[in-house]
């Protein structure tokens, strides 16, 4: 038989196929592979970059963003939608609210919808009623750092036993940096006049003007405390109540404190004091519950709407505080108190054995969680109106340490167990859109507003025996206007000098005190500079060295720390390192609250 020989062209087929086909895919597969191996070294350089860079977000965001925020969007002005949104709530049987007027809010972009306002079974009755112009804010483009938690649904809770500790747990891959682009904020419908019908200790106000805005794009959100933990009635009464107006045109903030004795009219309801708004809001039903009711009794009383609201439990506060580190306060007005449930008074206190009464001096001081939840809620030497200045400075206190130590760029990390730790209505995504502005916040753009006692309110004692106060409202709306007016160029301008305070006395920490002092009273920027040349001045002394009189924040200073007129030195200086200079005395008085009670000597001298 004869062997047929292979063809050339076989043989070249077959080296293409059995030889160098397998090893070109090898060399394939071989660069795929270190392609591949390239990619994911270059990931977690990425990751670890971005790691080590977060840090620096913070100083980087406050430098850019002024250069970004200097546009202010033009107020839609007129917009006309229908719609037909029902509010559902269950009134106390004895009057049948009717609702027939249409509301109108001053010099306010106007949306009119068409709302059906339900009060009893009876056939509904159809009003007009106005609301709030959707307040879309200007965009701020500024691109957060990349977070490595996905956005959490955020859904309310009322656990009074909060276990949760914020720790923000990296993760394999890191999301997309998000740009936050601040989202329209809720509407709300204007209350209307109380029915007549209704039977109250004392008489029913007419519901109050709004409060014009002036144009300025505002977030106001609802800070709430509540005490059921210790009361144990089951009565959620709201004995904090604080709001927050986040000025997005500014970039300014100012704090409100509302007194929980405040007796006013709450819709659907009767005339009863503040705290007990929320608690008639979750038990009756009211549409988008304590909350709900909350927003319309302070629209109808103070002609100011919230659109967002946040509470927390005395549990949760001191968790949030520990969290933190605790925090550092100026205790500027001496307190005295027994110990409070769930609340030691801080290490520094001094007790009097015979009736374990413990005194808190002034100075500067560091509170954990329990501590204070002691200093906010003390009442024993001050009133009501007083507790809300304290837990202001609480407030400020916790915004400086988070900042300082960066948590306020973790918040969306953290953000899902916060929640755990407080109700809230805020969105993810609505925290993002106000994390720009807490991190470009300074300390002299932040205001405070507390009632005063006989000039905001009149003490009265309804036919219950109870203490509240009545609102004196044409000071009140004073109060409100001023509340919703940041402070203006000028007012910064000035407030912008250099202060350096020094102790001359041998009290520890006096210079902080009256550095936070002209801080939180006058908006000032003060550096506490330690003990002055010696410590036995007698009177504080304040010494001028710009030599201006237009403009001049002297006379203001003076005022904050009681400085005599004889003890303001006019000394200009052209070459001077600092506008002012304090030495404090031994007679300087920090406390200038007229809602604090004379302290008993319990030292023994």
């Amino acid at each position: 038989m004869t062997v047929r020989k292979t063809s050339r062209i076989s043989r070249f087929f077959g080296f293409i196929l059995f030889r160098l086909v397998p090893f070109v895919l090898i060399i394939g597969i071989i660069w795929s592979s270190y392609g591949a191996a390239q990619a994911i070294a270059r990931r977690i350089g990425e990751q670890v970059e971005a790691g080590e860079r977060l840090a620096s977000y913070e100083s980087t965001l406050s430098a850019i963003l002024p250069t970004l925020t200097t546009h202010t969007a033009e107020p839609t002005t007129t917009f006309t939608a229908t719609a037909t949104p029902t509010i559902t709530f269950t009134p106390t049987p004895s009057f049948t609210n009717t609702p027939t007027s249409t509301a109108t809010a001053p010099n306010t972009p106007t949306l009119i919808p068409s709302a059906t306002l339900t009060a009893t079974p009876s056939p509904q009755p159809t009003t007009v009623a106005q609301v709030f112009a959707t307040n879309t804010a200007r965009p701020i483009a500024v691109t957060l750092p990349a977070m490595n938690t996905a956005v959490p649904t955020n859904t309310p809770t009322t656990e009074s036993s909060p276990t949760a500790t914020f720790t923000a747990e990296p993760t394999a891959t890191l999301q997309p940096a998000f740009t936050a682009t601040p989202r329209p904020l809720p509407t709300v419908f204007l209350p209307e006049n109380a029915d007549p019908g209704i039977v109250a200790a004392t008489a029913i106000p007419t519901v109050v003007p709004l409060i014009d805005r002036q144009g300025y794009d505002l977030v106001n959100i609802l800070l709430l405390g509540v005490d059921d933990e210790i009361t144990g009635d089951n009565v959620q009464r709201t004995d904090t109540m604080i709001v927050v107006s986040i000025n997005r045109t500014t970039n300014t903030v100012s704090m409100l404190s509302i007194p929980r004795d405040l007796y006013v009219f709450i819709p659907g309801w009767t005339m009863q004091r503040m705290n007990l708004a929320y608690f008639r809001g979750e038990s009756g039903g009211w549409t988008d519950g304590g909350f709900g009711l909350m927003r319309q009794t302070i629209l109808y009383n103070f002609g100011i709407n919230v659109h967002y609201y946040a509470l927390i439990n005395l549990s949760g506060f001191k968790q949030i505080i520990d969290t933190l580190g605790g925090v550092d306060v100026s205790v500027d007005c001496a307190i005295q108190d027994y110990e409070l449930v769930g609340a030691p008074p801080p290490p520094e206190a001094i007790k009097n054995e015979e009736d374990a009464l413990y005194t808190l001096p002034v100075g500067f001081y560091h509170f954990d969680g329990g501590s204070a939840l002691w200093y906010a809620r003390s009442r024993h030497t001050s009133i009501e109106f007083d507790r809300g200045r304290r837990q202001q400075q609480i407030l400020r206190a916790m915004w400086r340490s988070a900042r300082s130590q960066g948590i306020i760029t973790q918040l969306p990390e953290l953000w899902s167990q916060l929640t755990q730790v407080l109700e809230t209505d805020l969105s993810f995504e609505d925290m993002l859109g106000l994390l720009p502005y807490g991190l470009s916040l300074e300390p002299d753009r932040i205001e405070s507003f507390t009632f005063s006692r006989l000039y905001h309110t009149t003490p009265w004692t309804p036919p219950d025996g109870a203490n509240v106060q009545l609102p004196n409202y044409e000071a009140v709306r004073e109060l409100m206007t001023d509340f919703y007016q940041p402070p203006t160029e000028s007012q910064v301008l000035v407030q912008n000098a250099s202060i350096e305070v020094y102790n001359g006395t041998n009290n520890a920490n006096w210079d902080r005190v009256a550095a936070d002092s002209l801080a939180y009273n006058g908006g000032f920027t003060a550096v506490a500079s330690g003990t002055a040349d010696n410590n036995n001045y007698l009177d504080t002394i304040l010494i001028d060295y710009t030599g201006q009189t237009k403009g001049s924040s002297t006379a203001e200073i003076a005022e904050i720390l009681s400085v005599k007129p004889e003890n303001v030195r006019v000394e200009p200086d052209p070459n001077r390192t600092t506008d002012f200079k304090v030495i404090l005395g031994s007679n300087y008085t920090s406390c200038t609250s007229n809602a604090i009670l004379e302290v008993e000597n319990t030292t023994g001298e």
